[in-house]
């Protein structure tokens, strides 16, 4: 099982790329967003890989990062999605995008993946509400520094975010010093909404 592939670019498709590891060629499945944020031919690379085993051989996805491919499994435990509408999704949607549809049960941002219909971006928002925590690599394990705890400004947006965070699984705490982040980056009459987009990706950091 290939987990990680670190070479040189050696050659670009519309859907893929060969990266040549040690003169062993790989031929890797991306996402629109992922082969753009490749490095020209003949530049190093490292990528996370997910190897798919196929009556017709391995195909092997890439992604910049293993919070990428972490979301990129958890799409395909939805109903109706595959690793073409995962890929897909991820190739149109950041992770912190994604994140952030999810939390704010999104479905028409989904939708603008290419193959995603309204039925299947509403599974994925459904769905995957409850895989959030386990997809934020923000969250310590184990023997971790323990979160900081925030002293939020007033106002409802505030409590709504925090509240909206909390739901999702994140410890009060994280979720407190998460918003409290964005409304210092945002400003005290930001809405909740945004609060929640800016507290999700400090989170995932």
């Amino acid at each position: 099982m290939i987990g990680k592939l670190t070479g040189i670019v050696e050659s670009l498709t519309l859907t893929t790329a060969i990266i040549d590891v040690g003169g062993v060629g790989y031929e890797v499945t991306l996402g629109a967003r992922q082969l753009s944020a490749l490095p020209p031919v003949g530049e190093p690379v490292t990528l996370s890989i997910d190897t798919h085993f196929r009556e017709d051989g391995v195909r092997l996805y890439g992604f910049a990062t293993e919070h990428e491919r972490a979301w990129f499994r958890a799409l395909q435990t939805v109903q109706g999605v595959g690793a073409k509408v995962a890929l897909a999704v991820l190739g149109t949607l950041s992770a912190a995008d994604l994140a952030n549809a999810v939390a704010l049960q999104d479905k028409n941002h989904v939708a603008r993946a290419q193959g995603v219909g309204p039925k299947v971006a509403a599974r994925i928002v459904a769905e995957l509400k409850d895989k959030m925590p386990a997809l934020a690599p923000a969250i310590a394990i184990g023997g971790g520094a323990p979160h900081p705890i925030a002293v939020l400004p007033e106002g409802l947006a505030a409590r709504d975010a925090v509240s909206a965070l909390t739901n999702l699984g994140y410890a009060h705490g994280e979720a407190a010093a998460a918003i409290s982040t964005a409304i210092a980056a945002a400003g005290r009459e930001a809405g909740a909404a945004e609060l929640i987009r800016l507290g999700l990706k400090e989170l995932a950091q």
